[in-house]
Order: C-alpha cells, then sequence, then structure tokens
C-alpha cells in the first residue's frame, strides 16, 4: 500500500468518525482551514478522528466528557467548545450531565473557565432547544 493511499484511508476513517461525532459542526471546521491551513484540516481528521477517535478504550460519550473538560480546563477555548458540546449532545450526553460535568471542572480548573465553558453550553443549548436545563 502506498503512503498517498494509507494517507487517503486515514482521512476516510477519520472523516466518518467527524461526522458520526460532530455533525456538520466538524465539516465546517474543516472546510474553514481549507484556505489557510488544509494540512491542518487534514491532520485533525486522520489522526485526531480516524486514528485517536475511532479507538475502542473509551466510547464516544466518555472521549467528549474528557474533551470538554480539558478544553473547560485549558481556557479560551470556547469555539472548540461549542463544537464539542454539540458533539456531546450528538453521541448522547444530556444536557444535565454536561452540566455537571462543567460544574466538576470548577474544583480542578477554577470558577472562570468553568463559568466560560458553562456559557458555552448554555448558548449551544438554546440554540438546540434544550433550554432551560434541569
Amino acid at each position: 500500500m502506498t503512503e498517498t493511499t494509507e494517507r487517503q484511508q486515514r482521512f476516510a476513517r477519520g472523516k466518518e468518525v467527524l461526522d458520526a461525532v460532530d455533525g456538520a459542526a466538524g465539516a465546517n471546521v474543516i472546510d474553514a482551514l481549507a484556505e489557510v491551513a488544509p494540512e491542518l484540516g487534514h491532520q485533525v481528521v486522520a489522526w485526531g478522528f480516524g486514528e485517536i477517535y475511532s479507538r475502542s478504550g473509551l466510547e464516544p460519550r466518555d472521549r467528549q466528557l474528557v474533551t470538554l473538560g480539558m478544553l473547560t480546563a485549558l481556557g479560551g477555548c470556547e469555539p472548540q467548545l461549542d463544537v464539542h458540546i454539540n458533539a456531546a449532545l450528538n453521541v448522547g450526553l444530556t444536557p444535565e450531565q454536561i452540566v455537571e460535568a462543567l460544574l466538576h471542572s470548577a474544583v480542578y480548573c477554577g470558577f472562570p473557565r468553568a463559568l466560560n465553558a458553562t456559557f458555552v453550553a448554555k448558548k449551544v443549548f438554546a440554540e438546540r432547544g434544550l433550554l432551560p436545563v434541569g
């Protein structure tokens, strides 16, 4: 198998996972990179989703919980939180579970970051008609 064929297969596998997890939001991110950094877009799909997200060690909902926690802890990742809160809903997490995970993150990364993440969640829930959250 040639390097090009392997590269295409990793991308195809990653695109399948990306579409299942992120839906249109993931494709929009990759499309937005096309003019400025197409290789970064390729690596997000091929490596991030084709190699990492597709592994069997964690269920997609658990991967999203981990991702939400890390993005919250990093801070300044609100656009990515928007995508991954949508993804968390897509893979079966409830708004209540997402809010609980963000509340839990306050213990480890502080109230400002937990608040910022929760406000992103509120925006996503509103866009999806999921407010109020019990």
